[in-house]
C-alpha cells in the first residue's frame, strides 16, 4: 500500500510515522508513506493556503487550488488513482471494519484539514469520503491522519510478524480481546487462569472466546448487536449484561 498525506505539518507526521513498527515497515518497503507540504502548491510568494470565508464568520478556510494541485500531482505519480480521504469531524466514524475495507486499496491519499475546514468545492470534486476518528474536534487533521495511516499500515502484509497479530485482537471480529497474562505465573498472590498453562489448545481457544464475549458484554455491550454469536454465546452475553445492570447503583 502507498499512503500520501497532504498536510501543513509534514515534519509532525514524519516524526511519528518514522518510528517503531511503522517506521521499520517503511524502511523495509512493506508500506510506502509520503508526506506532502501543502504550502509547496500555494499560488503566491507568501505561500498562503487559506483565506476568509464568504458570508462572514470566524476563522479562515483552506483554499481549493493548492489542495487540487497537490492531489493532481500525487495522481500523476501514482500507479492508480488514490482513494482520497478527508479527515473531518463530519465524516463516517473510523472502525476496524472500515479499516478492513480500506486495506484493499493500493493507493490512499489523506487530506489534513485546518482552520475552519476546506473549501467545499474541492471536497465535492475530488474527495471520495470523509472519515472521523471520534465525535470531538482537534486543531488539525494530522493526528487523525496518523491514526488512520498507522491502523491501515499494520493490516498490510509484512508489517506485523504474523496476520494473527491483528486477527485475534479487539474489534477485528466484532468483539473485544480476551485478557492476557505473562510471567510470573503468580504475581503478588494472584495466579493466572489454570487453563492457560494446561497445554490443551482447544480448551484455551474456548476460554479465550468466552472471555472475549464477557469483556465485550461488560465494557462495550453495544458491539454485541453486530457480533456473530451462537445461541449459547448470546445467552452468556445477556447474562453478563444483566449482572452488570443489577450491580450498578439504582
Amino acid at each position: 500500500m502507498k499512503i500520501d498525506i497532504i498536510t501543513l505539518f509534514p515534519e509532525m507526521c514524519e516524526a511519528v510515522l518514522s518510528e517503531s513498527i511503522i517506521g521499520r515497515a517503511r524502511r523495509s518497503g512493506a508500506i510506502e508513506i509520503n508526506c506532502h507540504q501543502l504550502r509547496d502548491y500555494a499560488l503566491d510568494k507568501h505561500r498562503r493556503v487559506d483565506d476568509s470565508t464568504y458570508g462572514g464568520g470566524m476563522g479562515m478556510l483552506m483554499l481549493a487550488e493548492p489542495i487540487a494541485l497537490c492531489y493532481e500531482d500525487i495522481c500523476e505519480k501514482a500507479a492508480a488513482k488514490p482513494h482520497f480521504i478527508y479527515l473531518s469531524p463530519k465524516g463516517r466514524m473510523l472502525t476496524q471494519q472500515k479499516l478492513k475495507e480500506l486495506s484493499g486499496y493500493e493507493n490512499i491519499c489523506l487530506l489534513c484539514g485546518h482552520y475552519e475546514g476546506v473549501d467545499q468545492r474541492v471536497l465535492d470534486r475530488y474527495v471520495d469520503e470523509e472519515i472521523s476518528i471520534g465525535d470531538y474536534v482537534l486543531t488539525g487533521g494530522e493526528l487523525p491522519a496518523m491514526v488512520l495511516a498507522d491502523a491501515l499500515a499494520r493490516l498490510q502484509p509484512g508489517v506485523l510478524s504474523d496476520d494473527e497479530c491483528f486477527e485475534l485482537e479487539s474489534h477485528y471480529d466484532g468483539l473485544l480481546e480476551y485478557p492476557q497474562y505473562t510471567k510470573p505465573q503468580c504475581w503478588r498472590g494472584e495466579e493466572i487462569p489454570e487453563v492457560l498453562f494446561s497445554g490443551h489448545h482447544e480448551n484455551i481457544r474456548k476460554w479465550r472466546r468466552e472471555q472475549s464475549i464477557i469483556e465485550t458484554a461488560k465494557k462495550r455491550p453495544d458491539m454485541l448487536d453486530k457480533a456473530k454469536l451462537s445461541d449459547e454465546e448470546r445467552r452468556l452475553a445477556e447474562k453478563i449484561m444483566a449482572d452488570e445492570t443489577a450491580r450498578k447503583p439504582q
